[in-house]
């Protein structure tokens, strides 16, 4: 399937400033970092998701005829700049963090490394895109963690808000830990599972409960998932059911894969009242499937009641990431220089708000893992340029709260660089794995965080330091900065 063109999915005054860059001629080479400043669910973490729609929205960037007239009938633009657009193409470098990695706060999930014109077209859908993804696909490992194991099918395409909503949200929540989703074009396009059962008014189209699932039997013997709460579950739903599957049993000792979804009530007392009289009838391995509005904290509510639910259908809660609908993420000048210039000089934006002081530079981020348990430590954002020695003690300090200092001694930590190179001189050097890849590296992912981080209420947050030359360059600049505003009294 084509990648649908986005060059002009941008805020107009992305291209109104790009006229201004034009007229104003420059060679200068900018960086732009694309991060958050907020985990999402006051969490203890997020996934980075959305990196291969990135890569697809730079590929195909250019402007058609098309796209050059409707810009010419805003009487905004100039025929001189609207000629340069005819030909434009991202000629830049682009570095990201891999799509199923986990990641935290303030450290660049993307960096934009190229001519300012470019750099800055790009910022509105690069932002589109990651925040999307990544929101619901960290809205997804929650759901999937506190299902401890059991599998989750996403299934809100109908709640979401619009097709591309309902297509990336469930690719991206299948890379968080879904198993499979109810969407079938998102199936289509990422080659993920694709599952469901029937609705309510398959029910109520026969003359009775048991002819439905009767004839709902024998068309999937192989998935027969009956919905048991369109009437009574347990005086109608459940007794049906059994009759089925011991009809289905006499024809097919081998029939399997069988089970029953409860779509309302008191999913606790129904499902365990379910389970006893399945086991009762010999379907103790019955699936007994659960949806109704569920999310991360009442699936961890009946877990915690001794619900008998081992497989869950979650909907306009994950596919909307309802109680946190928006990511935050932003973009960011960090650095800047002249075309033919070596160094990059650099940027800072301050900000009352001290979180909303930007990280200055040309950057990188280093994991810093625990070499006898594999678990993160910290993360450590530097300079390109900067380099360690595992070998060595290290120590790292909370950039705002300085007095926090933690040593880690030589040897007992590894480093991952987390930064890969994405397109080098406008040409694509990255190639996504699939999907289904980007879940198996997500749950391995995951399981580098201490339990104490993965926690749904109060989790305890993973430190992201600066490292001693990027504090100092930053503390520089704010001093500069300071000592202007002081002049200007």
């Amino acid at each position: 399937m084509r990648a649908l063109d986005l060059t002009l999915l941008t805020d107009l005054y992305e291209l109104t400033m790009m006229q201004g860059y034009f007229k104003n001629p420059t060679d200068q080479v900018v960086v732009f970092d694309a991060f958050y400043r907020q985990n999402p669910c006051d969490g203890g973490y997020a996934i980075a998701a959305g990196l291969e729609q990135v890569i697809e929205y730079i590929r195909d960037l250019h402007f058609s005829p098309d796209d050059v007239e409707y810009l010419r009938g805003l009487n905004l633009f100039d025929d001189d700049f609207l000629e340069y657009l005819r030909g434009f193409h991202f000629t830049g470098d682009i570095y990201a963090i891999p799509e199923g990695t986990v990641v935290f706060p303030r450290e660049p999930l993307l960096k934009v490394v190229a001519p300012v014109m470019e750099a800055q077209l790009v910022e509105t859908a690069i932002l589109n895109i990651i925040n999307h993804q990544s929101l619901i696909a960290t809205k997804a490992s929650r759901v999937v963690y506190a299902a401890k194991g059991d599998g989750i099918m996403e299934f809100g395409l109908r709640r979401a808000q619009g097709p591309d909503a309902g297509i990336y949200g469930a690719r991206a929540a299948v890379i968080g830990g879904c198993v499979g989703t109810s969407n079938v074009l998102t199936g289509k396009m990422f080659n993920v599972p694709v599952k469901g059962t029937h609705a309510h008014s398959w029910i109520m189209s026969f003359p009775d409960e048991y002819t439905a699932f009767k004839t709902y039997a024998n068309l999937y013997p192989n998935a027969c998932l009956l919905l048991v709460d369109t009437y009574d579950v347990l005086d109608s739903g459940v007794p049906n059911a059994i009759r089925v599957f011991k009809e289905m049993k006499e024809k097919d000792p081998n029939f399997h894969g069988y089970g029953i979804r409860i779509d309302s009530g008191d999913l606790a007392y129904l499902s365990k009242k379910a389970s006893e009289m399945l086991e009762a009838a010999g379907f103790g391995d019955a699936i007994i499937s659960a949806s109704s509005d569920l999310d991360e904290y009442l699936i961890d509510s009946l877990k915690a009641q001794g619900a008998t639910i081992n497989s869950w259908g979650v909907g306009t809660n994950l596919i909307t990431s309802k109680d946190c609908p928006a990511f935050g993420g932003v973009y960011k000048l960090a650095a800047i220089k002249d075309k033919d210039d070596e160094d990059f000089v650099p940027k800072i934006k301050l900000s009352e708000n001290t979180e909303k002081i930007t990280n200055p530079g040309n950057k990188t981020i280093y994991r810093i893992y625990d070499k006898a348990t594999g678990k993160i430590r910290a993360d450590l954002i530097c300079m390109v340029d900067e380099t360690f020695d595992e070998s060595k003690d290290m120590i790292i300090f909370d950039p705002i709260e300085t007095w926090k200092k933690t040593k880690i001694k030589g040897g007992s930590y590894t480093l991952r660089e987390l930064l890969v190179p994405v397109f080098q001189k406008g040409l694509c050097v990255y190639t996504s794995p699939s999907v289904m890849e980007m879940q198996a590296i997500c749950k391995k992912e995951q399981e580098t965080l201490w339990p104490e981080t993965r926690r749904l209420v109060n989790p305890q947050k993973v430190y992201v330091d600066l490292s001693d030359k990027l504090y100092k360059v930053k503390s520089q600049l704010l001093e500069e900065m300071s000592m202007k505003a002081l002049d200007l009294q």
